[in-house]
C-alpha cells in the first residue's frame, strides 16, 4: 500500500472530504501537529470539510473540544456524531426499531454524555428493572475505562429483563494521550454474548450516518474522499457508503508497521487508495 506523508498529494482530485476526529484530527488530549494546516489548505483550495465522529455526544460538544484544542471553526462546514443521530433517532422514531422504543433508558456511560437525550421526551431510570431500554454511550466513571469484568453485574441486570441497547458509539476501543481505552461498541460485543442481540448500533461503519454529511458537504460522491484511521468503522463506513477513503496511520492504527497494511486491509475487506502518516499537508 502507497504511504503518503500527508493528504497534499490527494487533495487535487477531491472537492469534499469526510475526515473522522479521534485518532485523526486529536488524541482526546490535544490536536495533532499540522492538522490546522492542512484544513487551512484544503480550504484555501476551496474544499469542503466535514467531520463524522462517532463520539456519543450531541455535535455542538465535539465542536466545542474542537475550538478548546486550537481547530477553529470557521475551518470545516459542519461536525456530525454518532450522538446527534442517536438524538434525532430518538426524537423523531421514524425507523422501525426505535419506533418500539419506550421512554425510560437506563444509562450506561458518563453524565458528560447526557447531551445525547437533552430535551427529548425521556427519562432516565436508577436501575435496569425501572428501564424500557439501555442506552450505552461507553465507559461509566466509577466502574473505569479498563476492562469489561466490571460491567458484568449491570449488564446481566439488563439482559435478564431483556432491554434493548442504543449503542450510540460502535468503536470497540480509543486512544486517549497514547491510552487504549474501551469505547461502547465493547459493551454491545459483551450483551451479546449474554444472549441479547437486539442492539442498535448508531455510528460508523452503518451507512445511515453518511446521509447528513453528504447533505452538508453538497458535493458529488465520486469526489468525496474519507479520512480516518479506523478500518473496521472508517474504512468499512466509506465502502459501505460508496466513497473513496484514505487510512491514517495515527490513533488506533500509530503502531501498524507498513507490511501489515495490506494484509489488515483484506481480512476487513476494505479497499483505502493509500495510507497517510498523519491528516497534515
Amino acid at each position: 500500500m502507497k504511504i503518503f506523508e500527508g493528504i497534499t498529494p490527494l487533495a487535487e482530485r477531491y472537492d469534499g472530504f469526510v475526515v473522522d476526529l479521534w485518532g485523526v484530527v486529536h488524541d482526546g488530549v490535544q490536536a495533532y501537529p499540522g492538522v490546522t494546516d492542512a484544513l487551512a489548505q484544503l480550504q484555501a483550495a476551496g474544499k469542503r470539510v466535514v467531520f463524522l465522529s462517532n463520539a456519543p455526544r450531541r455535535s455542538w460538544v465535539v465542536e466545542e473540544l474542537l475550538a478548546r484544542l486550537g481547530v477553529p471553526r470557521s475551518l470545516y462546514v459542519d461536525a456530525v456524531t454518532s450522538g446527534e443521530v442517536a438524538w434525532e433517532m430518538l426524537r423523531d422514531r421514524t425507523d422501525p426499531w426505535f419506533a418500539k422504543l419506550g421512554r425510560r433508558a437506563y444509562h450506561l456511560g458518563p453524565a458528560t454524555d447526557l447531551s445525547v437525550i437533552e430535551t427529548l421526551d425521556l427519562t432516565l431510570a436508577e436501575r435496569p428493572d425501572g428501564a424500557d431500554f439501555l442506552l450505552n454511550t461507553g465507559p461509566d466513571p466509577q466502574l473505569g475505562p479498563h476492562a469489561l469484568e466490571p460491567y458484568d453485574a449491570v449488564l446481566r441486570a439488563c439482559a435478564e429483563k431483556g432491554l434493548p441497547m442504543v449503542c450510540v458509539n460502535p468503536d470497540r476501543e480509543v486512544v486517549v494521550g497514547g491510552r487504549i481505552l474501551l469505547c461502547a461498541g465493547a459493551f454491545a460485543d459483551r450483551y451479546r454474548l449474554l444472549g441479547v442481540t437486539d442492539i442498535f448500533e448508531v455510528g460508523k461503519p452503518d451507512p445511515t450516518v453518511y446521509g447528513p454529511v453528504l447533505r452538508r458537504l453538497a458535493v458529488p460522491k465520486e469526489k468525496v474522499l474519507a479520512v480516518g484511521d479506523g478500518p473496521r468503522t472508517d474504512l468499512a463506513g466509506a465502502k459501505a457508503a460508496g466513497l473513496d477513503c484514505v487510512w491514517v496511520l495515527n490513533g488506533l492504527s500509530a503502531a501498524l508497521a507498513p507490511d501489515q497494511l495490506d494484509t489488515i486491509a483484506a481480512a476487513e475487506k476494505v479497499f483505502p487508495l493509500a495510507a497517510l502518516r498523519a491528516f497534515r499537508p
